[in-house]
């Protein structure tokens, strides 16, 4: 029993960082690493910054989703985000909901 739970453990972890790392790179070739960066502020936030802003927010992901879409202004300084009407609303959820797991 221990062994099984073990492989189903080891399993779970296998397809959860590649999730991790397909999202990464939907963040990547959606344009998102152009002006963000994981851990440190570039032209906007680090995406970790934005996870621990709105974790535990029960609409986190739908109000980040609608950010990437929509662009925003005045949340994190002066400096404006652009829409991003290129990604699809599925994509866009994808990736709020990537960057709430960011710690």
């Amino acid at each position: 029993m221990r062994k099984v739970l073990l492989g189903v453990m080891a399993a779970s972890a296998a397809l959860w960082i590649g999730n991790v790392q397909a999202d990464a790179e939907l963040a990547k070739s959606s344009g998102c690493l152009n002006c963000h960066n994981v851990d440190t502020k570039l032209v906007g936030p680090a995406l970790k910054d934005v996870a621990a802003k709105y974790a535990g927010q029960a609409d986190a992901a739908d109000y980040l989703a609608g950010k990437i879409k929509n662009g925003s202004n005045g949340v994190w300084g002066t400096i404006p985000m652009p829409p991003n009407a290129n990604v699809s609303d599925e994509n866009a959820k994808k990736l709020a909901e990537f960057i709430l797991t960011l710690k």
